[in-house]
């Protein structure tokens, strides 16, 4: 593989030269803009790579191939191909038209799926060493490399297949209200699936959700002859939100006990982890006003209550985001995330409930636990201590907390921590495209794998510039990034958009590939705008107190710090202080409506797609974690109802809402519609009719042309 890619490498440079006539000549197309940054203007990359385990190979994919290589070696090696692969899985299945997706189950074990038909195979041996088949309604599988079985749901219950073709019926709720084995609490809390498998596969925890008491809202499915009603159940905050509980089925016994997770019926149940031995069940049970957790744990035989091994409580708001982990071989230690002295560090317990030590501490944030090495002793985490704009990787001894950096290069890196010895190092910078190589666990340089070359280089593309400005407060630091114009004269007036998010658990200026930009932003920037961009307080990755500033009055501080940005804009030369636009979508879209109501005069044009317009009518655990409920803080529900500022509107607003969108329903789009022909207030809007909370696929090109075309029309 190295050689290979070196060869391409000093292909594209014995180029340049006859390339150089015509570089930065080229024009970005809409098309490509829109989805060029994933296919033909994506970095070079090296396909699906994961770690072998139990060895010190990796696998990747080249072309219809899947290969391997030794973490120490530059050699690669074919394992199989995908005309060895058809052959073996037989004629009487349906045909692979390219390579699956392997989930390796052990050093020459692997997994995948194809048309609901799931395979078990050697593919050093060539062999099917099992299959099954799920029929055409199974959905959500989730499969156990410890028992060989497959749980899925159908419709709202759930069910166990094996490979030897038996299929297991869980649950048999008839009313589909109640649905078992899938996500709760709306994919908060860090919450991925419904279904967890115990170590050694005896047995399976699963959701069961109660959604009898959620009132509906009413979607409508235009594409059948007579449009019919597809109504979902969506708890509006401060409305009554369903009922959780955690059920545990024994496959020997073949029944279930349900944890006696106790009352109110409304608390979340989070991050739900096994214990190392299959006995206990903890989960992270967290109060519907969001400011009180206990982790417990449960008998898993039983279902009873065994211990609150400790509480966190904070004046605003606590949010779990990853299970309890426990150190490998050593059943009575476990690592927690959390961000009770203010940043997200990891804490070291035993069983009992006792904090052993804080493993990590200081100003930045962990961002990503990633493994322990084979002895348990080191644990590896992602982390933002370098900037807020980077992610590296360390170590950290769970004994003496001795902290050890992994990768250095600066930028924003991706790591495949493997136990054994070696890392895949995956990292990009803002001038950087990607690079990817192996280091050890000392992060000491092993090879290089890829350093692809700039898939840019020869399209006039505006000069990028991250830096930072003083929030509102005039003392916090805010990141921005700045994409001047591709012809850029200083002695000329650009028009500028400030493409915004603004909420939590979203970072948009990082030192990654082209800043962490989407091509549709170098896209405008090659048409004439000034494209800006500024990660206000209350996003992500800056520590709790710079997240929750916003609580409770959504849209006051982060309107004032993207005004910071705007008067920045206004301090450049070259910018056209009075054609200024604004573009976002979700909390972007509400900070856009918010800045084209809230700032009357400052913005000509705005785009705000999918917007929450007024919190009451968003769901229950996002809105209440940072409104509370309008009971409890009319006011602030009050200040942030865009409804409320439609009479201050000046400049032209587009509002883009998905019919089916079911995260920012389109109550919150028509209602600011009524108000708007009520106060005789003009607005633009246009509906994606099969879209939900984002207009995806083919159509995107549609809405991205959209956007341009308002922006060139009004700005």
């Amino acid at each position: 593989m190295k050689k290979k890619i070196f060869s391409l490498v000093l292909i594209t440079s014995l180029l340049l030269p006859a390339w150089s006539v015509m570089a930065q000549q080229k024009q970005l197309s809409l098309k490509q803009a829109v989805i060029g940054g994933w296919r033909e203007l994506a970095p070079e990359n090296i396909q699906r790579l994961q770690w072998i385990p139990q060895t010190n190979r990796f696998s990747y994919l080249e072309g219809n191939r899947l290969m391997q290589q030794d973490a120490e070696q530059d050699q690669s090696q074919p394992i199989i191909s995908l005309e060895e692969l058809n052959a073996i899985v037989g004629d009487d299945q349906p045909e692979l038209e390219r390579m699956p997706r392997f989930n390796w189950t052990g050093p020459n074990k692997a997994v995948f799926s194809h048309q609901q038909h799931w395979y078990r195979v050697n593919p050093y041996e060539k062999k099917l060493k099992g299959h099954t088949r799920l029929d055409s309604s199974a959905q959500n599988p989730d499969y156990c490399s410890a028992n060989q079985h497959i749980a899925f749901t159908r419709e709202n219950n759930l069910f166990v297949r094996s490979f030897k073709g038996s299929t297991v019926q869980i649950t048999d709720d008839q009313n589909s209200d109640i649905v078992n084995g899938q996500q709760v609490h709306r994919r908060e809390f860090g919450i991925h699936t419904g279904t967890f498998w115990s170590p050694r596969g005896k047995k399976l925890a699963f959701y069961r959700k109660d959604e009898r008491m959620v009132t509906d809202y009413p979607f409508v499915d235009i594409n059948s002859r007579i449009a019919s009603a597809q109504p979902v159940d969506y708890p509006m905050a401060g409305m009554k939100s369903h009922h959780v509980r955690v059920g545990v089925y024994d496959l020997s016994r073949q029944d279930t006990v349900f944890l006696k997770t106790g009352k109110p019926a409304d608390q979340y149940l989070t991050n739900v982890k096994w214990g190392p031995r299959g006995q206990y069940i903890y989960i992270a049970v967290l109060n519907r006003d969001q400011d009180h957790l206990k982790l417990n744990r449960y008998n898993a035989k039983t279902g009873e209550l065994e211990q609150t091994l400790f509480e966190e409580k904070h004046e605003k708001y606590v949010e779990p985001q990853a299970p309890i982990t426990f150190l490998p071989d050593t059943p009575d230690r476990f690592v927690w995330q959390s961000r009770r002295d203010g940043y997200n560090h990891l804490y070291l317990y035993n069983t009992s409930g006792k904090l052993i030590r804080q493993l990590t501490r200081g100003v930045w944030e962990v961002t990503q636990f990633k493994g322990f090495n084979d002895e348990g002793d080191q644990l590896f985490f992602m982390a933002t201590r370098e900037s807020p704009l980077e992610r590296h990787l360390y170590k950290v001894d769970v004994s003496s907390r001795q902290l050890t950096r992994l990768t250095n290069e600066p930028g924003y890196h991706r790591p495949l921590v493997q136990p054994r010895a070696f890392i895949i190092d995956r990292y990009s910078s803002k001038n950087t495209p990607r690079i990817i190589r192996i280091i050890n666990h000392s992060g000491e340089k092993e090879q290089k794998l890829l350093e692809a070359s700039n898939p840019l280089k020869n399209y006039a593309l505006g000069e990028m510039n991250i830096s930072t400005i003083k929030a509102a407060d005039q003392q916090t630091d805010l990141y921005y990034r700045l994409i001047k114009p591709a012809d850029w004269d200083p002695d000329k007036k650009y028009p500028a958009i400030v493409y915004v998010y603004g909420g939590p658990h979203a970072q948009l200026v990082q030192n990654r590939w082209l800043g962490g930009a989407r091509l549709w932003q170098y896209y405008m920037a090659q048409k004439g705008y000034v494209m800006l961009t500024l990660d206000n307080r209350g996003s992500d990755a800056r520590g709790r107190a710079f997240e929750n500033v916003i609580h409770r009055k959504l849209g006051q501080h982060e309107v004032a710090d993207q005004m910071q940005g705007v008067k920045m804009l206004k301090n450049l030369d070259y910018v056209n202080n009075q054609r200024i636009g604004v573009h976002g979508w979700s909390y972007g879209g509400f900070m856009t409506t918010s800045l084209m109501l809230k700032k009357p005069g400052v913005f000509k044009a705005g785009v705000a797609g999918g917007p929450v317009i007024d919190w009451k009518y968003y769901e229950v655990m996002y809105g209440e974690r940072y409104m509370d409920t309008p009971q409890d803080n009319p006011q602030g529900y009050r200040q942030a109802n865009l409804k409320n500022y439609v009479d201050s509107l000046e400049g032209d607003l587009m509002v883009i809402q998905g019919y089916m969108d079911d995260i920012v329903v389109p109550q919150h789009s028509l209602s600011f519609l009524r108000t708007c022909v009520q106060e005789g207030v003009q607005v633009d809007y246009f509906i994606y009719p099969t879209h939900q909370h984002n207009v995806r696929g083919r159509d995107r090109i549609h809405l991205m042309q959209k956007i341009t075309r308002y922006f060139d029309n009004h700005l």
